[in-house]
């Protein structure tokens, strides 16, 4: 709200000064030095050149012109450094903020049309089904959880998606460890190993095939781990059935037409140098065996075909070499490179007692999401997973993410929401109604503490949209717990209702309060985090 009206003031000012070409973007963004005012901008060092006039004067001259007829909320407008406008605002700017909070809710603040009803597959998670998910699984499932969240919650028509990979060498040497130890044999050499294993196939029937039962009970395994994480997926696409509705063939006839592929040394070639590559790529091996890169090929056509616009797939950063092998071979099929996106996220280290836990199916000495989320609850393993950026590498404390402290970021942002329940059950056992909201006189909140918290609500419409169009869900989870920060900072100083709170007070600290608990509410949703009344 207030950003527009500034931009709008500034475009309006540049145009009145003669400003030509006035710049297409007016950067307006929030003050990081509070001392100098809330807001400030620095088209005036951008549209200089273009005023012929030096970065300072031109300042110096929209603050002038702006300050004749001050723009909705602005209480003064000063000039810093080499030309930024500053401007500092009355306080009901943030009481607006309130009553917009309240009028529009949980279902329609921070909503946005962004995507405009565009179909959207994510694809997320996709681990080989060869056993139990790790933990550090867990971190793709809530990334990619939440990122659908907040997707949908900006316009788009969003499809979740699962790649099974059910074919090929490892499923083969999944289903033969279950045939050997269900037979008491060895594991066979680079089979998979673990007490899963051993559990397996004992519940695996005496006449049952390995070879089609193992890699079912995986996935079925897989399910389980993900639905108690609160994540579900709308298609578990199976590798093998695309092999066999012919999807390959179908990509590889494509590709054939797209007149880049060629015959060498008895293998089939795409011709990715004409696409930019530094050398051409094998799509089919000699013998006829599609490759991995065919295979990925024919997955993304038939998303493409599914009439899905926009593919974006969560992969680990060690994958980052075949991004640009498939964006060329999405071209190939005449698809904009650009309609899918590849998101790279750093790999989670797991500690536990102080200690580095390995990871290795085929070893067998790995932590179960399973067994962490029925530990520490998905909320923990959610929220924990989501306070930093993808792109970063992650430690993971199972000690740490199980206490109950202040310290422990999830149980502190959950506590919030607590507190503000219990702020109504308090105002319920002392009869002190909530009145309407048009009753109620909001410039009574003058505190810092209580208009720390307004300042960091009328931000969250903001964060969300960067959050969608960064693909960035840690930017929500920062918010949240910066809400929480200030939420718990108001609670100490602010008291609701009693000795020394007028009437006045409390009635415009109540809706404080339940503006707040709406903020709380549409985060820790985007999140897929419950909002507890009690702790």
């Amino acid at each position: 709200m207030i950003q527009d009206i500034l931009t709008s003031s500034l475009r309006g000012a540049l145009v009145a000064l003669g400003v030509d070409p006035v710049p297409d973007r007016i950067p307006v963004e929030r003050s990081n030095r509070p001392e100098l005012g809330d807001w400030s901008s620095s088209v005036a060092l951008a549209a200089a050149k273009a005023s012929g006039r030096k970065p300072r004067d031109l300042a110096d001259e929209l603050a002038a012109r702006l300050g004749a007829d001050p723009p909705a909320y602005v209480a003064e407008i000063t000039v810093a450094g080499p030309g930024f406008v500053n401007f500092r605002l009355h306080d009901r700017w943030l009481h607006d903020v309130l009553t917009e909070v309240i009028e529009q809710g949980e279902e329609g603040y921070a909503r946005y049309d962004l995507g405009h009803g565009e179909r959207v597959n994510v694809e997320f998670v996709s681990a080989n089904p060869t056993g139990p998910l790790h933990v550090g699984a867990g971190r793709w499932a809530v990334y990619g959880d939440a990122l659908c969240r907040i997707l949908e919650r900006c316009g788009y028509g969003v499809h979740r998606e699962y790649y099974v990979n059910d074919r090929g060498v490892q499923m083969g040497l999944l289903a033969a460890s279950v045939a050997a130890a269900k037979a008491g044999r060895p594991t066979p050499e680079d089979g998979y190993k673990g007490q899963y294993i051993s559990d397996w196939a004992a519940e695996m029937a005496d006449d049952a095939d390995p070879g089609a039962w193992a890699p079912q009970r995986a996935v079925a395994d897989i399910q389980g781990a993900l639905g108690a994480l609160n994540v579900t997926f709308d298609t578990w696409f199976s590798e093998k059935s695309m092999v066999e509705s012919g999807a390959i063939d179908a990509a590889l006839t494509d590709l054939r037409a797209s007149g880049l592929v060629y015959e060498s040394d008895g293998a089939t070639w795409l011709r990715t140098t004409d696409l930019g590559l530094a050398k051409d790529e094998v799509i089919l091996k000699t013998g006829g065996e599609p490759t991995y890169l065919l295979g990925d090929l024919a997955y993304h056509r038939d998303k493409f075909t599914r009439g899905f616009t926009r593919l974006i797939d969560i992969w680990g950063a060690d994958h980052h070499g075949h991004v640009a092998r498939l964006k060329a071979g999405v071209r190939a099929l005449g698809h904009d490179p650009d309609e899918l996106e590849i998101v790279l996220g750093q790999l989670v280290t797991v500690e536990r007692g102080g200690e580095v836990v390995r990871m290795g199916k085929r070893s067998g000495t790995f932590v179960e999401l399973a067994e962490v989320v029925e530990e520490v609850g998905p909320d923990v393993a959610r929220l924990t997973f989501l306070l930093q950026s993808i792109d970063t590498r992650q430690t993971f404390d199972l000690d740490a993410v199980v206490s109950k402290s202040m310290d422990n970021p999830v149980f502190y942002v959950q506590y919030a929401h607590a507190r503000i329940a219990s702020i109504g059950r308090v105002a319920g056992e002392r009869n002190v109604p909530r009145y309407p909201l048009e009753m109620v006189d909001l410039s009574e909140l003058t505190h810092p503490r209580e208009l720390d918290l307004l300042r960091s609500l009328g931000e969250l419409p903001e964060v969300v949209a960067d959050a969608c169009r960064t693909r960035a869900p840690h930017k929500v989870a920062t918010w949240v717990r910066e809400l929480a920060g200030r939420f718990h900072g108001f609670y100490h100083d602010c008291y609701v209702m009693g000795e020394g709170v007028s009437h006045e007070q409390t009635q415009a600290r109540l809706w404080l309060v339940e503006s707040t608990r709406i903020g709380l509410a549409i985060g820790l949703g985007l999140l897929g985090v419950s909002a507890p009344d009690s702790m």
